[in-house]
């Protein structure tokens, strides 16, 4: 189970802070990931965290803008978004997978998302 939060409408150059609380799992035995997706388009991998957190990876478009992080402790994962531009406009989600992946193979259940709108 996922719960995304933190989304909102902004302003291109704005910054937002991506929430997932994780539950039902441990969640310390999963690699974390976001993704995104807009309507008629196939889901797109965003960032990918590694069991302790000490290991990221991103999408060669948010990389330098964005930051994947995770709080094992709380069941927590983040996603600090900078410079937003236009097309990062997208429903974020999150998800875990039991193996390290840099694209989508390996996360199964996504959660429902939060809203992102980034206006020029």
């Amino acid at each position: 189970q996922f719960v995304e939060s933190g989304g909102g409408s902004v302003q291109a150059g704005d910054s937002l802070r991506l929430s997932c609380a994780a539950s039902g799992q441990s969640f310390h035995n999963y690699v974390g990931g976001w993704s995104r997706q807009t309507p008629g388009k196939e889901r797109e991998f965003v960032a990918v965290v590694s069991f302790r957190g000490d290991w990221t990876y991103y999408a060669e478009s948010v990389k330098g803008r964005f930051t994947i992080s995770r709080d094992n402790d709380k069941n927590m994962m983040y996603l600090q978004m900078n410079s937003l531009k236009p097309e990062d406009t997208a429903i974020y989600s999150c998800a875990t997978s039991p193996h390290l992946t840099r694209s989508l193979a390996g996360f199964d259940y996504w959660g429902q998302g939060t809203q992102v709108t980034v206006s020029s």
